[in-house]
């Protein structure tokens, strides 16, 4: 051991010099590198979002027609298909998470906080998240490949040239059409988990009667929930159809760089939502 500490201590210059050394020029480089994409990522991301704001405003009453029905395909799409896998998720969600929650809350004797954690986690949290994540997976990365193939294959420029809006005809639908999707599977994918954990709850024989459960949610939400819980679902769906309209139409690709603009939108999308989402925390936490 004495033999020892002499080259211990004899290493800790060092490895001060080491600690205190400049970062290599690699790493330098590579950090640069990404926050330059990702400046230029949200800056497209924005302007894009703007645009088909703009486009949506202005020509709001141009070719009705021909964009309701578009509007109603991507509602059903997005939102009448996805109903299966949202009611699954309802009940699963609920027998996993909401009855183990309400029987633990009931094991130690804090009944009255039942309504609160289901408001807090599900209501706040959990659904509208969770609802995003799956309409992204099942709808938005095949928006990306479908707006992608079209721009490969010159379908765009078709439009433009036979003086068709390609962002009036192939946005604006896909963005009303998830925000109006993501918001109403939200509503039902909690309503699905509470009716299901209570289920779950009772036939574990959990002392809550059906009146004092309800009474406890309606008792912790509060009429900013409601409006809260429609802007970010809302957004969550305008968010996923900017970043996937934005990766198929926004930059000339070619067949074989379709997967790849795929991967991107579901990381860019993701990453939003997750953004969203804690500017939201911020909020209900400031109210």
């Amino acid at each position: 051991m004495q033999e020892r500490h002499p080259t211990w201590f004899t290493k800790l210059p060092e490895a001060r010099a080491i600690l205190e050394s400049p970062l290599p020029r690699s790493y330098l480089n590579f950090a640069g590198t990404w926050l330059l994409n990702f400046m230029d990522t949200l800056r497209g991301l924005m302007a894009f979002g703007l645009i088909t704001l703009g486009v949506a405003v202005t020509k709001a009453g141009v070719a009705r027609r021909v964009v309701r029905p578009l509007i109603r395909a991507q509602v059903y799409r997005a939102g009448v298909r996805l109903l299966p896998m949202i009611t699954f998720l309802g009940v699963a969600l609920g027998l996993i998470i909401i009855g183990q929650t309400v029987a633990l809350l009931t094991q130690v004797g804090a009944h009255s906080l039942i309504g609160t954690v289901m408001v807090t986690v599900l209501v706040r949290e959990i659904g509208p998240l969770l609802t995003a994540l799956l309409v992204l997976a099942r709808i938005g990365t095949a928006t990306v490949v479908e707006l992608g193939t079209a721009r490969a294959l010159g379908e765009v420029e078709a439009l433009e040239a036979l003086a068709i809006d390609p962002v009036r005809y192939l946005v604006v639908p896909r963005m009303i059409g998830l925000a109006a999707s993501v918001f109403a599977l939200t509503v039902y994918l909690i309503l699905i988990s509470l009716v299901s954990g209570y289920l779950f709850a009772f036939i574990q024989d959990v002392p809550l009667r059906p009146g004092e459960y309800f009474n406890q949610l309606a008792a912790a939400l509060r009429w900013e929930d409601f409006v809260l819980l429609a802007l970010k679902t809302i957004g969550f769906g305008l968010m996923l159809a900017v970043v996937t309209c934005f990766q198929g139409l926004a930059r000339a690709l070619r067949i074989e760089e379709v997967p790849h603009a795929t991967t991107r939108a579901v990381v860019h999308a993701v990453v939003a939502c997750v953004l969203l989402d804690a500017l939201f925390i911020v909020v209900y936490l400031l109210i």
